[in-house]
């Protein structure tokens, strides 16, 4: 149990590191979108109590909003 235990905590180590790594190169606008998703994902849980359709709608709603009010940036 107690590899288990530590083997699953290597790997989400892991994991966290390689999402933290692939965000690296993103502009203000995807890095703001992906932040709201995450927190309307979450709102949308709490809201409903663990409902797929609530964390999903919560998702989308956070992610339109963050994108919406990130100014473009053209160079």
């Amino acid at each position: 149990m107690k590899t288990l235990q530590t083997l699953t905590k290597v790997t989400l180590i892991g994991v966290t590191v390689a999402a933290f790594a692939g965000c690296a190169d993103m502009t203000p606008k995807q890095r703001n979108t992906a932040i709201g998703a995450g927190a309307g994902a979450v709102g949308g849980a709490i809201l409903t109590d663990g409902s797929a359709l609530g964390t999903l709608g919560g998702a989308a709603v956070g992610g339109v909003i963050g994108n919406v009010v990130t100014d473009d940036k053209k160079k």
